[in-house]
């Protein structure tokens, strides 16, 4: 930068093209290409200032195009347009054989310098390099792939903004990893511990749940809150208090019903209905004692959105105290099917989106692709074939419990058979609702036709065979556990109906203008942006295992609780009952 005013004396003195213009400097006719050099601006500057990215080849397209659309002015300002054009072309070769002959007597002038103080080594051609530099920028080109923006990898052509930019987002993506992995830990351990444990830890994230929803409402409209309506927050956590005591309680009768040795607890547990009725209607007194005559319809709105809240945290988490003491895989393997769901989803949409389908999924949430979502299903299936086989061997995941311990001990029971390898047969009606095509390419699939249109003499079909006609499709597995066939179906809910909890999430965090939820996990931003698809996947959980696993929900030490509840004629009616029964069925003695 400090050649310049040198490189213009001495240039200017004898009259060459860079004295030309007005003010003693070069002009120029493209005012997008290499600017004029004049006393008032110097040719790195201003090409530096021009060139956001890496600057282009001599020979690219970009340059080529600037050459001629210099030219081509110079020939509309010529009336013979070849000659003037010519012109123009020579001026700019010899300015810039005039600047390398320059550029060549200031490097020899800098190495004479580097001689005398040593300050540069001599074997450092620093003299020369800056005024290639100089060149470059004057000219639009590059003495070297460095400086021209081509290096080695990919990075080396992208511009500062593009580097900062991929640079946030590898940055952003080790955050999460990082905190995923914390999480997962955390999640283990506490796993490790014991039910009690669990559930404590399930109370945790419903707080925390309910507490970030209502802070969403609550910061939009505060300037309507403050000062106006009265114990507005004290009411929305009486009603989660409300919600959470009904919800505890009604678990914890059912475990002391379940276990003999509770059965002292009774009298306090006949206590619950009536406790939590009247902390609902004390809290239900309150709200409308509260309510302003100018703000009731904004109070009403508040009150929909409580209940709202309290219906996706608590009410679809209310039977996930159930799957915890049904036997801990119900609790673990869902959740980690939308952990593999999230990820796969993630990475499928992050390697191949809108590849092959331009379709936008979801509006809602726009970075969503059928990709990704195709992507995560077929992933989410596959691991939950080969994960739920091998949490199977662990009776700390299959022995259900009902007692309450502080100290984890060594679970024994007696293995449910759906914890068994066995020969399964899948019904024929689960093919019926899948192209012929599709079913066929299923490994193991025997398709069954019938002989002469003769329903009852069956056999596999013969390809070519005139009379068999289609008449089912079978499968048998064998050596697999039905917890297996199991866990599929809750890979199918995960992938396809658990993902739409968080585009509801998405719905809510575009409603009211918000990226986050919150900012207590790093990188993933609040717990309800992890925890929202994992609402109604505990439901669907507790409606599975109650409709295909364990159909009958009443045990012995439950028959006994209501054995003690009958009147004294009515004990000795059913002890009648069960005796005649058990003759009947030859179990006496």
């Amino acid at each position: 930068m400090n050649n310049l005013p040198m490189l213009r004396h001495r240039r200017g003195s004898s009259g060459s093209f860079l004295n030309r213009g007005s003010n003693g400097g070069a002009s120029s006719n493209d005012g997008s290409g290499s600017r004029a050099i004049s006393g008032k601006a110097s040719p790195v500057s201003t090409a530096s200032s021009q060139t956001t990215c890496a600057p282009a080849s001599p020979s690219s397209p970009k340059n080529r195009a600037a050459s001629k659309k210099v030219i081509g002015r110079g020939d509309k300002a010529s009336a013979g347009g070849n000659q003037k054009s010519k012109l123009v072309e020579y001026a700019t070769q010899q300015s810039i054989s005039d600047l390398a002959m320059i550029s060549k007597e200031h490097s020899q002038m800098l190495k004479q310098k580097e001689g005398t103080n040593g300050t540069v080594s001599p074997d450092t051609p620093a003299g020369e390099s800056q005024n290639e530099n100089m060149i470059a920028a004057t000219t639009g080109t590059s003495s070297s792939a460095e400086d021209s923006g081509i290096g080695k990898g990919p990075r080396a052509a992208m511009c500062q903004k593009s580097v900062a930019k991929d640079e946030g987002r590898m940055r952003k993506i080790l955050i999460r990893s990082i905190s995923g992995l914390a999480m997962v830990l955390v999640f283990f351990g506490i796993l490790y511990c014991g039910h009690v444990y669990i559930c404590a830890l399930v109370a945790a994230l419903e707080l925390l749940l309910f507490r970030e929803l209502v802070k969403v409402r609550y910061n939009t409209f505060f300037h309507i809150i403050e000062e106006t309506i009265p114990l507005f927050r004290t009411t929305q956590w009486m009603w989660f208090a409300v919600a959470i005591f009904y919800t505890y309680s009604d678990f914890v009768v059912e475990v002391i019903k379940s276990n003999t040795n509770l059965h002292y607890l009774l009298i306090y547990a006949q206590l619950q209905t009536p406790l939590a009725f009247t902390l609902y209607s004390g809290t239900f007194v309150l709200t409308i004692a509260t309510m302003q005559t100018g703000h009731i319809k904004f109070q009403l709105n508040q009150l929909c959105w409580t209940i709202v809240v309290l219906c996706l945290t608590v009410g679809q988490l209310k039977y996930i105290m159930h799957n915890v003491y049904n036997g801990l895989i119900w609790f673990t393997l869902p959740i980690l099917l939308v952990i593999i769901n999230d990820v796969m989803a993630y990475v499928a949409g992050m390697t191949c989106g809108r590849k092959f389908i331009q379709r936008p999924f979801v509006q809602l949430s726009p970075n969503k692709t059928w990709e990704g979502f195709i992507g995560g299903w077929f992933f989410t299936v596959i691991a939950s074939w080969y994960l739920s086989r091998f949490l199977v061997k662990f009776t700390w995941m299959t022995c259900p419990t009902n007692e309450f311990r502080l100290l984890p001990v060594p679970l024994t029971c007696d293995i449910d058979p759906v914890f068994h390898e066995a020969t399964s047969i899948i019904p024929t009606q689960v093919f019926e609702l899948f192209p012929s095509v599709l079913v066929t390419m299923i490994p193991g699939v025997v398709n069954v036709c019938s002989v002469d249109g003769n329903t009852s003499l069956l056999t596999a079909c013969v390809s070519g065979e005139s009379t068999h006609a289609h008449h089912h499709f079978e499968l048998v597995l064998k050596g697999v556990f039905p917890m297996q066939i199991h866990a599929i179906s809750l890979a199918m809910f995960a992938s396809l109906v658990a993902p739409f909890g968080g585009f509801l999430a998405s719905a809510i965090k575009r409603a009211y203008g918000v990226k986050d939820f919150d900012s207590i996990i790093p990188g993933h931003g609040g717990v309800m942006d992890r925890m929202d698809c994992q609402f109604l996947m505990a439901l669907c959980t507790w409606v599975h295992y109650n409709t295909f696993v364990k159909m009958a929900t009443v045990s012995v030490p439950k028959m006994i609780y209501m054995y003690n509840l009958l009147k004294e004629s009515d004990q000795v009616e059913f002890l009648e009952k069960i005796t005649e029964m058990a003759s009947e069925a030859g179990l006496e003695g």
